[in-house]
């Protein structure tokens, strides 16, 4: 019995479509951080996100998508309810990921504290989504990024500061040791002027700032505006404290809200962060 070449191809198909077990239904992720969300997207996997947290702002498309909470309290039911086929979060959430693998749901944990966390995560990802290539571009970038910052100013004491602070009355978070901030103030050949034991964000008060005594500080202020509030009103209190930094007028307001997000978006903060060392280093040709 002869069969027509068009019966062939059908019969072909048929056996690939019942006996392939490889064919896999389009990914749909969630993305439990900004952080994470940013990288995702940056990996173009942006179509497959179905769910996300209030606080991906970024890139504007992850607006629109759904949200199943806030980044310390997200909804496990309103997760199972998106039938995720992954879902990514930081290393924050014990508790979430068991109960998500005793449903049976796939998920990955990422750590982004400190920079080699960020890149190992990045790349981790790529691996994950067959994105490979583009992950080592994103990597190579922050590498290079923080080789710009050497030699421009060496050995000053600067303070990263944390919100929108009009007073320094009430406690400051600062950036300590162990974690990204910290490493890319040593990564441009200068020191982070709070030495302790303390790790991720301490909080100072005014005294323990006016002994670190910093040559540079750094405000991060993303929501300052929102708050009605302008660079002068942050940077006033600093100016009436007795350390190098008011007395040069080296106090900078980072207002950019992808400077407290290590993400691809790193890069970012790092440009700005070479562009207050070359204004620092301009400064101290006058004085």
């Amino acid at each position: 019995m002869r069969f027509s070449k068009e019966s062939m191809v059908i019969k072909l198909l048929l056996t690939l479509l019942l006996f392939t077990p490889t064919l896999r239904a389009k990914e749909r992720i969630i993305t439990l951080s900004p952080s994470v969300n940013e990288i995702v997207y940056a990996l173009g996997m942006g179509k497959s996100v179905v769910g996300n947290t209030k606080y991906c702002y970024y890139p504007e498309a992850s607006q629109s998508v759904s949200k199943v909470g806030g980044y310390f309290s997200p909804s496990l039911e309103k997760i199972i309810s998106l039938d995720p086929t992954l879902v990514i979060m930081q290393n924050n959430n014990h508790k979430l990921n068991s109960q998500l693998k005793q449903l049976h749901i796939k998920t990955k944990m990422v750590k982004i504290d400190r920079l080699k966390n960020i890149k190992s995560s990045i790349l981790e990802l790529g691996e994950v989504f067959n994105k490979k290539e583009r992950a080592m571009i994103i990597v190579d970038k922050i590498n290079s990024s923080l080789k710009a910052l050497k030699n421009i100013v060496l050995n000053k004491k600067i303070l990263i500061v944390f919100g929108e602070n009009s007073t320094l009355s009430k406690n400051i978070f600062v950036a300590g040791q162990n974690l990204y901030f910290d490493e890319i103030i040593e990564a441009s050949d200068n020191t982070n002027a709070l030495q302790s034991q303390r790790k991720g964000q301490p909080i100072l008060n005014m005294e323990n700032i006016i002994s670190t005594n910093p040559d540079i500080v750094i405000l991060l202020a993303h929501a300052m505006r929102e708050k009605g509030l302008r660079e002068k009103d942050l940077i006033a209190p600093w100016l009436k404290l007795p350390i190098n930094a008011s007395k040069n007028a080296t106090i900078y307001v980072e207002e950019k809200r992808y400077a407290g997000i290590p993400s691809d978006r790193l890069i970012l903060f790092l440009k700005d962060f070479k562009e207050i060392l070359l204004d620092y280093q301009k400064r101290s040709l006058f004085n």
